[in-house]
């Protein structure tokens, strides 16, 4: 028996309940507020949220702006096609993941299933293309080139290609009017990724899943005026997914219209000449290396020199951007991604960096009459210079006595500037540099802008490099492990040499360095495009430009037209003096130089050109040939990879060039009516009053060579009927109207 008196449960079990109560009370208390919170405080929110449950949304794209040429011809634009997409959501639904429906697919568009399976495989870095590298939730295009035909097939068998839809819709086109094909110029889009999304909701910024975004050349940099904003429709459904009518519509608007200084027709000469020169290099000895030039890629700018603004640009090896269009394949993935490609995807214009050989010896002039060497003085030209106990030979061994920097100038005499360069690293301390050095040699290259990013309205643009004395500690510092490792070994081949060499003092300005440099040779990295706004600056007197494609952007309805007006980036660190003095000795190039040869009958007294050829000696390579030019309108750049000389190499396709925009005839004689450009273009095509931009008639009486109705920008999708050849019928298909 228990010894606690039976009195003194009875109020520990009146504390359980009274504490049992309590709990039950608060508990009441609690749903009962929130049950206030939901259905009274906050009621009318969630019923807005239940009711858009049942609102469903459609999204319309936006028809993308086009890019124009210089005259209003289109360099991309849109056009109908019949799009077969997949919901990678309803194939996932289905038992074998879509795999039987997508196998029919196939047949029905005669491709291989694989091929389809492919298309609507999400991207990863384990995934080979083609992939989708899209939202998921998005629909996925298998092909914009169906037919009617095949179209018809799937949409009236609906139940065997579930989550399957074949309709018309814009895609992007890339015209190549005339040829004209600027691929690394426009660039390419594809769909958006939700990282993308995300990241453009944190800026404020809308991306929907459905938009396509510029990847790469001006497609990129004026996506956002390009673009436009998708349109929405909202629809009521009921519980079964019926609609039972529309809650909202927000309209599409068309993306703006990009005018740019690109000529599609001096576009077409440059890009032709330049594939033709390369071709004719590959056809060259090269008596150095017993072989023909390999000529494995190059580029050419043709600049507006009074205002950086690009006429033509073009780069080798290139593509056809309209892979892009609904899908890249894997093969075509694979041509302009892998090494044996060369890799057309770069723009060599803005990307890529070679030694500018003698082309660079105008920097040189302008640093020792800057570093106070006179302008009028004459300088030694021997065969060969010997400095640091190492021999420095001209080109071609020539030896020209005492002679001006002009004469220097025009016959590139290489042993004049190692003369003037060595002399300035003397009075800079040698070995044992002075506290404060002058390298003017270095400075006045960057007062060019070299060693710089131009500031080009296209992405990707590298810096080219002056290899100063900062650039030298820095390279010393990021290679000095590796030297010494290579150091330790006893090998004697030349590479270990400098290995040693450099593992002890390899971040010292040497002689050899400065005289190299002083001839575009060494460690000197330079663009096209960097060469084209040194050569304009002296071509205008002395102003730098930042160049430029982009000249003004069009609203959809061409009521507000923003021009982009030429920047001033910098002044050429050159007297009016020294800048006609350089003037007058590139035209000796021309007339009595290393270019003579290759404008002999050219009408110099109309027409002035100026030139600096340059052969650009690159280790384990053939040379590199370079043809700096301008007139009074405009800069030639031409530069091929592995392509001889300066002169033989780029010298016919520049001349080519300038014969076809001032109409020189092959007696010399100007023909005005067959000059494509005799002048830069300074005034903006003419915008018609619903936005679109008029086109020369000679461009718009071709044909048109798709099979679904052209899509200008600003249409707001209305299909143009007068696009379309006569043979041209109208039909309905889905319930919309196509032609075939």
């Amino acid at each position: 028996m228990s010894n606690i008196p039976e009195t003194g449960r009875t109020p520990r079990i009146t504390i359980r309940l009274v504490i049992l109560q309590m709990i039950v009370l608060s508990l009441l208390l609690t749903l009962g507020g929130r049950l206030w919170y939901l259905q009274i405080r906050n009621g009318q929110e969630y019923t807005q949220q239940a009711a858009s449950n049942n609102v469903q949304e459609v999204v319309t794209p936006a028809v993308r702006g086009s890019i124009l040429d210089d005259k209003g011809v289109p360099l991309a634009d849109n056009e109908t096609r019949l799009v077969v997409s997949a919901s990678r959501t309803d194939l996932l639904k289905q038992k074998d993941d879509g795999k039987a429906v997508l196998t029919r697919l196939a047949d029905v568009l005669g491709m291989s299933a694989q091929d389809v399976r492919n298309k609507v495989r999400l991207c990863d870095s384990k995934t080979p293309k083609p992939c989708w590298n899209g939202s998921p939730y998005q629909s996925i295009p298998i092909t914009d080139k169906a037919t009617t035909q095949q179209a018809l097939q799937i949409m009236e068998r609906r139940e065997d290609f579930p989550g399957i839809t074949a309709e018309p819709t814009a895609v992007r086109r890339y015209a190549s009017p005339g040829g004209a094909n600027a691929a690394q110029v426009l660039g390419y889009l594809s769909p958006v990724t939700d990282d993308e999304i995300a990241a453009a909701a944190k800026k404020g910024q809308s991306l929907l899943r459905s938009d396509s975004v510029g990847r790469s050349g001006l497609e990129k940099t004026y996506d956002s005026e390009l673009r436009g904003k998708a349109g929405v429709t909202r629809y009521n459904v009921d519980n079964l997914g019926r609609v039972i009518g529309k809650a909202g519509e927000t309209k599409a608007q068309a993306g703006s219209t990009l005018i740019t200084s690109i000529d599609a027709k001096v576009q077409a000469v440059a890009e032709k000449e330049l594939a033709q020169a390369i071709k004719d290099a590959r056809k060259t000895w090269d008596k150095v290396t017993n072989s023909y030039y390999k000529a494995d890629s190059g580029a050419v700018v043709v600049m507006d020199v009074h205002t950086g603004q690009v006429v033509a640009m073009a780069s080798e090896p290139t593509y056809d951007n309209n892979a892009w269009v609904g899908g890249i394949s894997a093969k075509d993935y694979k041509q302009l991604t892998t090494k044996s490609s060369n890799y057309p995807l770069l723009n060599r214009a803005i990307q890529g960096q070679s030694a500018p050989g003698s082309t660079f010896k105008v920097i040189s002039t302008s640093a020792a009459v800057n570093a106070g060497y006179s302008i009028d003085g004459h300088y030694a030209c021997p065969s060969s210079m010997t400095i640091g106990g190492r021999l420095f030979k001209n080109f071609e061994g020539e030896s020209a006595g005492a002679i001006t920097l002009e004469h220097a100038l025009e016959i590139s005499c290489d042993t004049v500037f190692y003369g003037l360069s060595y002399d300035q690293w003397l009075k800079d301390g040698g070995m044992k540099p002075k506290k404060h050095t002058n390298d003017w040699f270095y400075k006045t290259a960057k007062q060019f802008g070299l060693g710089s990013t131009t500031g080009i309205d296209l992405p990707g643009e590298v810096t080219g490099r002056i290899p100063d004395r900062q650039w030298k500690q820095a390279y010393y510092d990021a290679n000095k492990t590796y030297w010494c490792e290579v150091a330790k070994s006893n090998k004697k081949d030349y590479a270990s040499q400098i290995a040693r060499e450099n593992c002890t003092d390899g971040y010292v300005m040497r002689a050899g360095d400065s005289v190299n440099y002083a001839i575009g040779q060494g460690d000197t990295l330079v663009t096209p495009i960097q060469m084209a706004r040194v050569y304009s600056a002296i071509a205008n007197g002395g102003t730098l430009y930042q160049p430029s494609i982009g000249k003004a952007i069009v609203s959809a309805d061409g009521k507000t037209v923003t021009k982009i007006q030429p920047q001033v980036s910098g002044k050429a660190p050159d007297t009016k003096k020294t800048l006609k003095y350089i003037n007058q000795a590139l035209a000796g190039v021309v007339t009595s130089g290393t270019a003579a040869w290759r404008f002999g009958g050219w009408p110099q007294d109309k027409i002035t050109l100026h030139a600096k050829t340059g052969t650009a000696e690159v280790a384990g390579k053939q040379t590199t040939s370079w043809f700096t030019t301008y007139s009074k309108d405009y800069a030639v750049i031409m530069t091929i990879s592995q392509g001889g000389t300066g002169s033989g190499g780029s010298g016919p396709a520049v001349r080519k060039i300038y014969e076809a925009m001032y109409g020189v005839q092959k007696d010399g004689s100007i023909d005005n009516k067959k000059a494509l450009l005799p002048h830069p273009a300074t005034t903006l095509p003419k915008i018609n009053g619903d936005g679109t931009v008029k086109a020369p008639k000679a461009q718009n009486a071709q044909k048109a060579s798709y099979d679904m109705p052209f899509l200008p920008a600003g249409s707001g999708g209305t299909v143009q009927l007068a696009a379309l050849t006569p043979d041209r019928s109208e039909k309905y298909l889905f319930g919309r109207r196509y032609w075939s």
